[in-house]
């Protein structure tokens, strides 16, 4: 419940809008690189799809099966106050772009059941997952939470540490526009 309590207390500091990723500027940067000659592709960093997890149900998932989509992939723990502060943003953000964007929150819980009966409890219905794998390189963070954002065409499009408010509307217009 501690966590729980400064999770809470963490999550005004959210509703400041000082926590959260700079989308404006990224969108700025992947626009100017789409018009220069060279391919935008040459500048994006392509993701490695070789993630292995597992879901609720105990069935192995790879992050593969979301190729082509948007995907917003977060590890998080129940034992984090900032992972717990910004997950009802995420919840919000899953409510309303649930369809179009493929939603991974990778809990990070020695026990995976932790993490369902957190989920369970807080009314969230998310879909969480479990590792069942190695990390690829590339998502190997030593910071909770920490968000991945991958557009549709499987480059890396966002690295976020640390919590931030994902129902803000300008986010919303940064994962509509990977698409």
């Amino acid at each position: 419940m501690h966590t729980e309590v400064i999770g809470f207390a963490q999550r005004g500091l959210l509703a400041t809008g000082l926590m959260n990723p700079d989308v404006e500027e990224i969108a700025h940067v992947r626009n100017n690189q789409s018009i220069q000659e060279e391919p935008v592709s040459s500048n994006l960093t392509k993701v490695d799809y070789n993630l292995i997890f597992t879901d609720r149900d105990g069935n192995t998932r790879s992050l593969e099966e979301f190729k082509g989509k948007v995907i917003f992939l977060n590890f998080w723990a129940t034992w984090c106050p900032p992972c717990i502060a910004e997950m009802p943003s995420i919840d919000s953000l899953h409510e309303e772009m649930g369809d179009e964007v493929a939603f991974v929150l990778l809990s990070f819980d020695d026990d995976f059941e932790k993490a369902k009966a957190f989920d369970k409890r807080k009314g969230y219905n998310l879909p969480i997952y479990a590792p069942a794998s190695n990390l690829p390189q590339m998502f190997q963070s030593s910071a909770l939470p920490t968000t991945y954002v991958i557009d549709a065409k499987g480059n890396l499009a966002l690295t976020h540490k640390g919590m931030a408010d994902y129902s803000d509307p300008e986010f919303k217009k940064f994962l509509e526009s990977l698409k």
